[in-house]
């Protein structure tokens, strides 16, 4: 009930693009220098992005009013963070806004959501972001899918990347290895060879097909009966899962497969523990 409430509370706090004629009457002009910055925005903007925005609005306006909430004597931005600071830098003065009742949950998600809906995010950005919806807000990634308007399979597989080792993820994030090689490298237990593969990439231009060779071939490599500790995809994903569950877990993975365990201290626990997966 909570989750599917929450999703409708953010329908209602976001102007639609075919807004009704309520929505118009609602839209009111109000000074930027009464607006204060939503303290929820996880992410900064660009001063690229904004340039270009900014652009954008001098030459043809604002076309989507900014949402904000009343806030002490002021307001305080719900969603628009790039259209308000573009605003500022296009020298206007007041800027349409539509004001909308906003809790600090509903303000997060909205910052979250704005910034996952901005094409130049990279994937781990995008990773973190639908991994912290998920997890403020205990929605299953079907539930983060439909509020964010992306594909199911999209979601699943961009949260995997998360459990690549840390060198992996820092060349995912700076543009050194695409995506495709990413999701290439998951197929390899070993963090060292991962490591090597990516350096790899970055010294000889290795294509996707060509790291997705390397990981077939690495496959075939018997592996030990338990992966030790260091294997940063265990490690990572123990980390993942304990952070889901509130419980410690470990994970151990051999040659043809591996096992899950989960600990859990007291019957009150198990009993939440229980009641976590039946909503699932």
């Amino acid at each position: 009930m909570t989750r599917k409430a929450l999703g409708k509370g953010l329908d209602a706090l976001i102007p639609s693009s075919k807004s009704t004629s309520e929505d118009k009457k609602a839209t009111i002009s109000l000074s930027v220098n009464l607006i204060g910055d939503n303290p929820y925005q996880p992410r900064k903007v660009s001063g690229k992005e904004v340039q270009e925005l900014a652009a954008s609005i001098k030459e043809h306006g604002i076309l989507q009013p900014i949402v904000v909430r009343r806030h002490g004597a002021g307001y305080q931005l719900v969603a628009g963070s790039r259209r308000l600071k573009a605003a500022k830098l296009a020298g206007l003065k007041e800027v349409p806004v539509v004001i909308r009742e906003a809790d600090n949950k509903q303000m997060l998600a909205l910052a979250l959501i704005e910034n996952i809906q901005r094409a130049n995010l990279n994937p781990i950005e995008s990773a973190l972001a639908f991994k912290q919806l998920a997890d403020e807000f205990g929605l299953t990634q079907d539930e983060v899918a439909h509020i964010v308007g992306k594909n199911r399979s999209t979601v699943a597989n961009t949260l995997r990347l998360l459990m690549l080792p840390r060198k992996a993820k820092l060349y995912l994030e700076e543009g050194k290895i695409t995506e495709g090689h990413a999701r290439a490298l998951l197929q390899i237990h070993s963090i060292s060879l991962i490591e090597k593969i990516c350096d790899r990439i970055v010294v000889e231009g290795l294509t996707v097909r060509a790291v997705e060779r390397l990981a077939q071939q690495a496959a075939k490599v018997k592996m030990p009966e338990r992966i030790k500790k260091t294997d940063g995809i265990s490690v990572d994903a123990e980390e993942l899962i304990s952070q889901k569950l509130g419980v410690k877990t470990s994970v151990t993975r051999g040659a043809k497969g591996g096992k899950i365990v989960i600990n859990f201290s007291s019957d009150a626990e198990f009993a939440r523990l229980l009641e976590w997966f039946r909503e699932k």
